[in-house]
């Protein structure tokens, strides 16, 4: 067993990793390789099993990516690395750095699996040939049992984070993927404990491993204040855009957990008046170094940026860092905190938690054995004050540096010409008013309050329930004949938008759509967010309908023409957003009309009127005595 508590002198050219995975790694920022992968990459180079005791954070991924990258056939686009994860985020971070590691190895393609979406998606994907999968036990294992996934040219096996597989109740599922896999395959486990039902896993599947320790690192620096923000997701954004008004920062690392929230929360601030750049993995080297030196420079303050984009970055200036998605473990957490408190100054931590992810933030206190303190999101008040007080600032920078001569004589002159005009209540001051109204327009000094906080309840407290003055109606393109039932729903809402099952409304499911009742105050960018999302094996889609009726319609009667806000627009689904089974309907309907009226069988000859229609009825009575 090979127990590692210092950092050994190595480089990455030194452990035997081949050229294009050098230059990969080179580019991601990583300068000399951690304890866990200097330990850990000879050992699968070598082609030996693995177990390893170290946590996520360590830079296990790169440790168990890179040596089993190098063993990979380009050419056979089949299965060959398979890698368990126990949640769909992780799946997601660990595809993230294995896709970034294979950069310079051509046609190697990186899938990552897991419940939650579209299975049509990962089917076609895998039809298309990946040599990569990251999934998670239970969707891995669903694709098993389908039929959809091959592993018979499987080489390597990885099992990340084994004892929260264990905890989250999947070692069953785990044990069924593992028998189903080449009995001469290379098996690399990871586990921050080695509890006795992991033991028996390696005892059985493993075939002379070699052990590698890692001593944790989980202390945080002394000169970080660390606070956190309990926010739902559909305010999210906004929590976080008032917290950049208010909080005086010289520069902040905001960190997300996938390059392509990198590039849209970047242009979101943006739009919000924020300059923000993105920093992600898939930036070639001299784009990164690009953006690190604004960074440095002052010339841009606000960096989003993913866990692997962030290695070896060390700005001086950086005040802030701001966990826009929690870490998936306190070790990203602590090596994401460290960017700031440098050379002695103090820092700034603010981590965002969604009600189920408080999980997260008690296991990141207990790791690194520190409080982090609640902090609330500045109210509306808050936010009006600030920009007064920046008005002032900016007032009276003006009054100092300018000659306002012309201004002031063009204002005693608007103001005589509108008391000859009879607007005898007109001012200087009410001029200036006016102008402030009109420069303020984008950035109101009257800031509405709203409660933006998820707010935690006591034993025995019940959640206040969705009211009918708060909802509006919106449509799903998912139905019972896809097997919808209202748990997807509510499960798929409630993952995807962070909402609370109490402000869900009522859930109705028709053959072909549901009807559900959601905030009226959900913004578009989360609406849009859930209509890309996939239930049952088809997109959302999701459409606006209204609120409830007011006008003594029944009950959830949902009123007025779908707008379309998610998902494929109104032209792409067809008229009125009918879904293709009502337009292929429609279409027949439309097409047999015509053909009767074409061939003139089943149309009606025009009625006759007066005296012509009586000759011709008694025509008919005669026609009948006959």
């Amino acid at each position: 067993m090979i127990e590692h508590g210092r950092e050994e002198l190595v480089g990455f050219q030194d452990l035997g990793l081949s050229n294009a995975l050098l230059k990969a790694v080179k580019e991601a920022g990583y300068e000399s390789p951690s304890l866990v992968q200097a330990a850990a990459i000879p050992i699968l180079l070598s082609g030996s099993d693995l177990i390893g005791q170290a946590q996520t954070g360590t830079g296990k991924t790169a440790a168990f990516a890179l040596p089993l990258l190098a063993s990979i056939d380009c050419k056979l686009k089949q299965p060959q690395l398979l890698v368990l994860t126990p949640t769909r985020e992780l799946a997601l971070q660990v595809a993230e750095s294995i896709q970034t590691y294979a950069k310079h190895l051509p046609d190697l393609q990186v899938l990552p699996v897991y419940g939650g979406q579209g299975m049509e998606t990962q089917l076609r994907r895998l039809r298309r040939g990946v040599q990569v999968i990251v999934g998670t036990p239970g969707r891995v294992q669903d694709h098993l049992r389908r039929g959809t996934l091959d592993l018979s040219a499987l080489r390597s096996l990885v099992l990340d984070e084994a004892d929260e597989m264990l905890r989250m109740g999947f070692l069953e599922e785990v044990e069924i993927i593992l028998e189903e896999t080449p009995s001469e395959r290379q098996t690399a486990l990871f586990s921050a404990t080695m509890p006795s039902q992991i033991k028996r896993i390696a005892q059985r599947f493993l075939r002379d491993p070699e052990h590698v320790s890692i001593a944790s690192k989980t202390a945080t620096v002394a000169t970080i204040r660390q606070r956190y923000v309990a926010v739902t997701g559909y305010n999210k954004l906004e929590a976080l855009t008032r917290l950049l008004e208010v909080e005086p920062f010289e520069a902040m690392l905001i960190f997300v957990r996938t390059r392509s929230s990198t590039v849209n929360l970047a242009h979101k601030l943006e739009a919000r008046g924020f300059a923000a750049s993105p920093l992600s993995g898939e930036l070639s080297q001299d784009a990164r170094q690009r953006t690190v030196d604004r960074l440095k420079q002052g010339k841009v303050d606000i960096i989003i940026c993913t866990d692997v984009a962030a290695r070896g970055l060390d700005v001086e200036r950086v005040s802030h860092v701001v966990n826009y998605d929690i870490p998936a473990d306190p070790e990203s957490y602590v090596h994401r905190i460290g960017r700031t408190g440098r050379a002695g100054r103090e820092g700034q931590a603010i981590l965002f938690v969604a009600r189920r992810e408080r999980r997260l933030l008690k296991l990141i206190e207990r790791t690194t054995r520190q409080p982090i303190e609640r902090m609330t999101v500045p109210s509306g008040a808050q936010i009006g004050q600030q920009r007064i007080e920046e008005l002032k600032s900016l007032i009276q920078d003006t009054l100092k540096d300018n000659d306002l001569g012309f201004y002031e004589a063009l204002v005693e002159r608007h103001v005589d010409e509108l008391w000859q005009a009879g607007e005898t209540g007109v001012n200087e001051r009410s001029v200036a008013a006016a102008m402030i109204y009109l420069h303020q327009q984008q950035r109101p000094l009257i800031v509405p309050e709203r409660n933006l906080e998820d707010q935690e309840r006591g034993r025995g407290q019940r959640a206040k329930r969705l009211s009918s003055e708060q909802a509006r109606g919106f449509r799903l393109d998912v139905g019972s004949r896809h097997g919808l039932e209202v748990k997807h729903v509510v499960g798929c809402i409630a993952n995807e938008a962070g909402l609370p099952s109490e402000q869900i409304g009522k859930i109705k499911i028709h053959e072909d759509y549901s009807t559900v009742e959601l905030p009226a105050d959900l913004s578009r960018d989360l609406i849009d967010h859930l209509g890309r999302a996939w239930v049952c094996g088809r997109q959302l889609n999701v459409t606006l309908i209204g609120p409830r009726r007011e006008d003594g319609g029944k009950r959830g009667q949902l009123p007025g023409k779908p707008t379309k806000l998610g998902g494929l627009s109104d032209r792409a689904k067809g008229k009125r957003g009918q879904s293709k089974r009502e337009q292929t309907e429609s279409a027949t309907k439309t097409a047999s009309k015509k053909k009767r009226t074409k061939s003139g069988k089943g149309s009606k000859k025009p009625r006759k009127k007066g005296a012509a229609a009586r000759v011709s009825s008694t025509k008919r009575k005669r026609a009948k005595k006959t």
